[in-house]
């Protein structure tokens, strides 16, 4: 006989849809044994019956997906077990197993606190739980999501909860515990669930996997159980989601395009590109990135926790906190070999500080491309910082017979013979050394300068702005030049001292502090009076950078600068009759004599 069709649906199909059940029901464990991670509870659950020490209140807490409600039941069915296993566990054969397996238990009451908050229901709850069980030994009431119940509901399940029956015991279930007020934690035994490993769920899923006869990549197993967040139920959801979508071969790529998860693989060809400093291919991965429909902020934080993976890749003690497969783990360790540590540390500021200004960016895109720019030239600032900043250019001179010749030259064979043919030349006519020495006098004006300007955070805080900085090749030069003592006048220190204060108009405050004209003392020193040791502070900050400022612009090395603090006494000001009584006293006398002879007096 055909199958009936009834819309295009066959009865076989129809049959084969009302079989199916969800792997997080399929699975679910129905023993203590078949627990995942969290044997250390399931130890306890298992000595408090064999020990026949139960309290009358439990309260599981953790986050969701964990097997809070599966060990409640376990536990229920459990205790009303009359043949138990010499492991402490069910026989699933008695019959208040059979019971319970097939949901038709009058001893196992489940609550859904979410909907059923109220009083009444509350109410409703303490009525029934006077009536002993039919079969077994105890009444087990499970309040799932406990936390919803209303402050009312709290109060009158409290007097319950202290002293219930002796056939009685409540178990309560929650996500979060913060929300249960203390009486009620005070009456209960509290058990905390943790988060389940990746490598527990990875495990797990494996079973499942060839219990259901389906190949599976372990690349892809680790992809889940990192999406589900240590939460069992939703690893098993996004199995079953997978498997609608792939069927019974499911590969690494099949669940990140389902999951829309990045692959690794953007990470670690952006990585690649950072060490290189190749900013145009990382804007352009960037791209490629949201052009396949990832948000950027999702792009960010991913990325965030790649340079975290290469951190803790790099010391072997570390690497087991890396969650991730066998293949990755070992690319992992490969690129991080690679990567400096500062490069890491600095990296991942910088990406997180994007992530954490996405939200409240007005171009979104914009803030990551320059979190990417800014990554990719970290490691070129190292190689600056490490090349020769002490090699000058080659400086061209001439000779008396107005031929070029160049001093400073990198090649040592080239300096070694202009040294020999100076000190030729200086023992047979000392004259002729003069003009070369004047030719190149001059061109050490163009010095090497230091590339790094004043930095964001000093200038946020109002600290001082280095307004240029002279490197110490360039220091050496100065110092060592006969002319660098050349004498100056007061005249020409306040001129150049007003210049210096032009360069100060972003800093008002600065300058307000340098507004009087400084004084020439002996041997060079400058002083310069202040009003009170706040301004003594701040000049104190900048004394470097303009001193130096000083003897190069004036050309003299010998310039120094010290303060002197004359803080002005404020004048007296007479308020009060008294007061004003008190100054006209002091300029005449006799007005005591007056006051006292007349009877005087200041009218209140």
């Amino acid at each position: 006989m055909d199958d009936l069709t009834i819309f295009g649906v066959t009865s076989t199909s129809c049959a084969f849809m009302e079989n199916f059940i969800v792997s997080a029901r399929k699975y679910r464990p129905d023993t203590f044994s078949t627990v995942v991670a969290q044997d250390t509870i399931t130890g306890t659950l298992k000595n408090a019956i064999r020990s026949k020490q139960l309290a009358h209140s439990y309260l599981f807490c953790g986050p969701r997906g964990v097997g809070k409600t599966t060990c409640a039941r376990i536990f229920a069915k459990t205790i009303n077990c009359s043949n138990l296993s010499p492991d402490t566990e069910a026989c699933n054969q008695c019959e208040s197993c059979v019971a319970f397996n097939s949901s038709r238990s009058y001893n196992i009451h489940e609550l859904d606190a979410a909907s059923n908050n109220s009083v009444d229901d509350i109410r409703n709850l303490i009525d029934q739980v006077r009536i002993p069980p039919q079969i077994g030994s105890y009444s087990v009431y499970i309040i799932d999501e406990v936390h919803m119940l209303s402050s009312q509901a709290f109060n009158a399940f409290l007097k319950t909860l202290e002293e219930p029956p002796r056939h009685a015991l409540f178990i309560l279930a929650t996500t979060e515990k913060h929300k249960i007020i203390p009486t009620i934690l005070s009456r209960c035994q509290i058990f905390d669930f943790n988060r389940i490993k990746v490598g527990d769920i990875v495990r797990h899923l494996d079973h499942v996997a060839r219990e259901e006869k389906i190949s599976i990549e372990q690349s892809a197993l680790n992809v889940i159980a990192n999406k589900a967040d240590g939460a069992m139920r939703d690893a098993l959801s996004i199995f079953d989601q997978i498997v609608s979508f792939s069927g019974r071969e499911i590969t690494y790529q099949d669940v990140i395009t389902n999951l829309n998860v990045l692959d690794y693989e953007y990470y670690f060809r952006l990585t690649d590109h950072f060490l290189r400093n190749e900013v145009a291919d990382t804007l352009l991965i960037f791209n490629e990135v949201l052009d396949s429909g990832f948000e950027g902020q999702h792009f960010i934080g991913g990325l965030a926790g790649h340079f975290r993976d290469l951190l803790v890749s790099r010391d072997p003690s570390t690497i087991q906190l890396l969650e991730v497969g066998g293949d990755i783990r070992d690319r992992y360790k490969a690129q991080a070999a690679n990567c400096p540590p500062d490069f890491l540390l600095e990296a991942l500021r910088i990406s997180n500080e994007c992530d954490f200004q996405y939200k409240i960016s007005q171009n979104k895109r914009l803030s990551v491309e320059l979190a990417l720019v800014r990554i990719a030239q970290l490691t070129l600032k190292k190689k600056i910082a490490d090349s020769d900043d002490f090699t000058l250019e080659p400086i061209v001179g001439l000779n008396q017979d107005g031929t070029p010749v160049q001093v400073g030259s990198t090649q040592p064979d080239r300096a070694n013979q202009l040294t020999e043919s100076a000190k030729q030349s200086s023992s047979t006519n000392s004259t002729t050394v003069q003009p070369q020495s004047a030719s190149i006098k001059a061109p050490l004006k163009k010095l090497t300068r230091d590339i790094s300007g004043p930095s964001i955070k000093s200038v946020m805080n109002g600290g001082p702005v280095e307004e240029e900085k002279i490197s110490v090749k360039e220091q050496h030069e100065l110092f060592s030049r006969q002319d660098y003592f050349e004498p100056f006048t007061s005249e020409a220190l306040i001129e150049k001292w007003k210049e210096y204060l032009t360069t100060l108009e972003d800093r008002p405050s600065l300058k307000a502090t340098l507004a009087k004209d400084p004084v020439l003392l002996e041997n060079w020193v400058v002083r310069l009076v202040i009003d009170n040791h706040v301004q003594d502070e701040v000049i104190r900050n900048v004394k470097p950078q303009l001193v130096s400022w000083l003897r190069r612009e004036l050309k003299n090395s010998a310039i120094d600068l010290v303060t002197e603090v004359r803080e002005e006494v404020s004048k007296r000001f007479a308020y009060t009759d008294g007061e004003k009584f008190e100054e006209m006293l002091q300029k005449n006398p006799d007005l005591a004599y007056f006051k006292q002879k007349f009877n005087l007096d200041f009218d209140n």
